[in-house]
């Protein structure tokens, strides 16, 4: 099984990163640009009996390794 899990800064937390990227964009001409958020984007491919124990796996995944709860969110998609 394919996965995708799409990991974001919360809402409340500042993101220095974004901001840069937002100057940086409005000073090359793109004024229309109100506000950049920087997230990950991590694709994996596992074996699991199914989507409902392959999200069951991701979801420890992603408390104990690849998001940082405290002030990141993320979103996981499994394909079968």
């Amino acid at each position: 099984m394919k996965a995708r899990i799409y990991v974001t800064l919360k809402k409340a937390v500042l993101d220095p990163q974004g901001k840069a990227v937002a100057r940086s964009l409005q000073q090359l001409g793109f004024a229309e640009v109100e506000d950049v958020r920087i997230g990950k984007y991590i694709e994996l491919t596992l074996r699991a009996a199914s989507a409902e124990a392959a999200r069951a796996h991701i979801e420890n995944m992603c408390q104990k390794l690849l998001a940082n709860t405290v002030i990141e969110d993320y979103r996981i998609e499994v394909e079968a």
